[in-house]
């Protein structure tokens, strides 16, 4: 008996096809994804029919039944579709926040206290790793998604909320990034002890939060937005109903379904394949202002989705939040101005301005320093003037001694109210 050679990868490739084929055909008539021992099942068949084909059956086709060697062949190759191989130990270490992996070179990984370490490779050629990727899409993908030339990059959330991208083609390397994301840090008080913020600034954001002010967290990648907003979230009373809006589930809200029975989570979509069903951030701000929310949460503003937020923060909702990515406090409102130019309104920046100032109460900016994040800044929007955006910075990490003088005493006297009085010593602006 003659056996045409076959390789693993070839295995592992056709495995990988049937089990993203059947996700398909499921998701096309209605049905719930498969089992873990469903798409064993379908692995296997798989598997067994692709060597008994590269046999020669005998005469009567009977030639169907895996020989020994066969069958830990097939064996080996549902491990490496239905596992993730030496990726899986990283996303199974809790000390590792983010893996960066780039082609067949050595892992980068950072860690949670904010240190990098180089491991060793997780794939020994550059096809190994789209063939990875393209495995983990077809299995934990929500939908249809495709990586390959025509289609150089994939962005998917894996079922431990981790954030997936990829890229190919467009890179020296194929490039493979996942940001975990730890749904533990619930709470100012946690911050606190972790140093990003001291007591005070805690007490105030608090008070803000539940006073209903508009609060933007601005700061760079991986400097700590989604985690502070995230603890500002559980600030909010229990009996106020939440929709979020994010281009990714990151702030896991269904985490925290005893502190927020009532909420909706919302989150962009891509066009499918044939370019169809796309749904942005500006369409999910729409809708969620008709779903009765007291409060919108929005997870990164990065684009058009700015104008509608803005309008709802100053038509009522009050107590909505945002993060953005900015430098500094004060360079959010040119991001903010910029961002709404994309919703192509055609406003004059007097008006945007005027919006800014009437929709948002606060901007606390956010950035690591010596590998720690840290609160740096938090600036009180009071009007607007012309082009310009009228504020003053009420906590500064460089000048702690004068933390909240500058803040108003119309606002000092509302978030008394609720549960924020001024430090000793200080004393408030008119």
């Amino acid at each position: 008996m003659s056996t045409r050679s076959i390789d693993m990868q070839e295995i592992t490739r056709t495995i990988a096809s049937s089990l993203a084929d059947d996700r398909v055909r499921r998701h096309n008539n209605d049905l719930p994804a498969p089992t873990l021992e469903e798409e064993r099942q379908v692995a296997r068949t798989t598997a067994t029919q692709l060597l008994a084909n590269a046999r020669q059956l005998d005469a009567w086709g009977l030639d169907v039944i895996p020989e020994v060697g066969e069958r830990l062949i097939i064996d080996e190759a549902i491990a490496q579709v239905l596992g993730l191989g030496k990726l899986e130990p990283l996303l199974e270490d809790d000390h590792i926040s983010d893996i960066h992996v780039r082609g067949n070179r050595p892992v980068w990984v950072k860690l949670r206290n904010g240190e990098r370490e180089e491991r060793e490779p997780i794939v020994n050629t550059d096809g190994e790793l789209v063939d990875l990727i393209r495995r983990i899409a077809a299995r934990m993908g929500h939908r249809e998604q495709r990586f390959d030339p025509a289609h150089p990059e994939l962005n998917l959330q894996l079922p431990d909320g981790s954030r997936l991208f990829a890229a190919m083609e467009v890179s020296s390397h194929p490039t493979l990034i996942i940001r975990r994301h730890k749904f533990d840090y619930s709470n100012l008080s946690e911050l606190v002890t972790r140093n990003m913020l001291s007591i005070d600034v805690a007490r105030f954001l608090a008070a803000a939060v539940r006073a209903r002010k508009n609060i933007v967290i601005a700061g760079g990648t991986g400097s700590g937005k989604t985690t502070l907003l995230r603890a500002l979230l559980n600030e909010i009373p229990y009996n106020e109903r939440i929709v979020t809006i994010e281009d990714a589930f990151e702030l896991g809200i269904e985490h925290f379904e005893a502190s927020h029975p009532d909420h909706d989570a919302l989150q962009a979509r891509a066009a499918n394949i044939e370019g169809q069903g796309e749904i942005n951030m500006s369409d999910l701000t729409r809708m969620a202002l008709r779903m009765d929310p007291d409060r919108v949460i929005v997870g990164e503003v990065r684009g058009a989705e700015a104008f509608p937020m803005l309008l709802a923060m100053s038509q009522g909702n009050n107590g909505s939040m945002c993060t953005l990515h900015a430098d500094s406090a004060r360079s959010t409102f040119p991001k903010l101005l910029a961002y709404v130019s994309m919703a192509s309104m055609g406003l004059p920046t007097e008006t945007v301005n005027l919006l800014v100032a009437s929709a948002i109460h606060f901007v606390v900016h956010i950035q690591n320093i010596d590998g720690r994040r840290r609160i740096t800044s938090i600036i009180e929007v009071t009007d607007a003037e012309g082009s310009s955006i009228i504020s003053n910075e009420v906590f500064s990490y460089s000048h702690p001694e004068s933390a909240f003088t500058a803040l108003r005493a119309q606002t000092s006297e509302v978030l008394s109210e609720f549960g924020f009085h001024r430090p000793t010593g200080m004393s408030w602006s008119a």
